[in-house]
């Protein structure tokens, strides 16, 4: 399946992506979630696996990591805001979160 890494959503469209997707957020032109992971040790290893994911799908997010919060920002910056790939790697962290 193709990702179309260029066309902007609609905001009907975001709005509808995020109901998949529990406790993300639209703010400004970019979806974010903050994860509590427990500890460093816990923060550093999902950022690690994140980045891995995220490198395999050609996206790179802005990542804040905190003692044990790591705060995930995903906007396809190349596109000016949000697009279908933003909401797979979104998928992807979920999936991650939860492993």
């Amino acid at each position: 399946m193709s990702i179309d890494h260029k066309t902007l959503l609609t905001r009907d469209e975001i709005a509808h992506r995020l109901e998949a997707l529990p406790g993300w957020h639209h703010r400004g032109n970019a979806i974010e979630k903050h994860f509590d992971r427990g500890d460093f040790n816990g923060s550093l290893a999902f950022v690690n696996a994140l980045a891995a994911e995220a490198n395999a799908q050609d996206h790179h997010p802005d990542i804040t990591l905190s003692w044990n919060d790591v705060t995930v920002t995903l906007s396809s910056h190349d596109s000016g805001g949000l697009t279908e790939r933003d909401f797979r790697l979104a998928a992807a962290i979920e999936a991650l979160a939860g492993a």
